[in-house]
């Protein structure tokens, strides 16, 4: 009898602590440009609190914080990684490369900058995710191969979660950005609210993979 007594306030304890824990609110950082930022839109219309908004819909207890800076390229997306990443911060979303795409950087550097922000994230052991971006074919056949190839290159090889692109919400739709109508802003660069609302919709599962990662 006593014994019976003792194992379930063991297995009661074990629910309690198991529930706190699930309670705990986990923090994501959302490291990217003026596509993280929400520019253009109201400041809860935005990526992130679009995003936030999903995952607490889909019983995620969590914070997104938002990273983005309007204009940021890789570069500068590793200039401010190390203090992005505060001891609060349980995992990583790193949406960058637009930027250097329409200043027809080198590929290269761009890589070299993406894999020392990945390296950062693995030394401070938050739980990483990589969205990509795809270049247009008026680049050149080499110059996209080389763009679009180094983010998924990248994710295999920090075993990052990996979501192949920031548009990918709007395949079918035309090519981004001139033919998405409702979903883009006048300046056919960025989401409208409706084509973040996509967008999120798209990538949600992808975060709660993210969210599921973390250690």
């Amino acid at each position: 009898m006593l014994l019976n007594r003792i194992r379930n306030a063991l297995t009661a304890g074990l629910v309690l602590v198991s529930a706190a824990a699930s309670a705990e609110t986990v923090t994501v950082a959302a490291l990217g440009d003026s596509l993280t930022q929400g520019y253009g839109l109201p400041e809860a219309d935005g990526f992130v609190p679009q995003l936030e908004a999903w995952l607490s819909a889909q019983g995620a207890n969590v914070t997104v914080i938002n990273a983005g800076v309007s204009g940021d390229t890789t570069q500068g997306g590793l200039s401010r990684v190390a203090w992005t990443l505060t001891s609060d911060v349980d995992a990583i979303i790193v949406a960058l490369g637009g930027n250097d795409l329409l200043r027809g950087i080198d590929p290269d550097l761009s890589r070299t900058n993406l894999d020392g922000i990945l390296q950062v994230a693995t030394q401070a052991q938050v739980a990483t995710m990589l969205v990509g971006m795809q270049a247009p074919g008026n680049y050149g056949p080499e110059y996209k191969a080389a763009f679009d190839g180094m983010y998924p290159e990248l994710a295999a090889t920090y075993g990052t979660v990996f979501y192949k692109s920031f548009f990918a919400a709007f395949e079918g739709e035309g090519d981004v950005p001139a033919e998405l109508g409702r979903f883009i802003q006048a300046d056919g660069i960025h989401p409208s609210a409706l084509g973040v609302s996509r967008i999120v919709e798209d990538m949600g599962p992808s975060v709660l993979e993210l969210i599921g990662a973390i250690r």
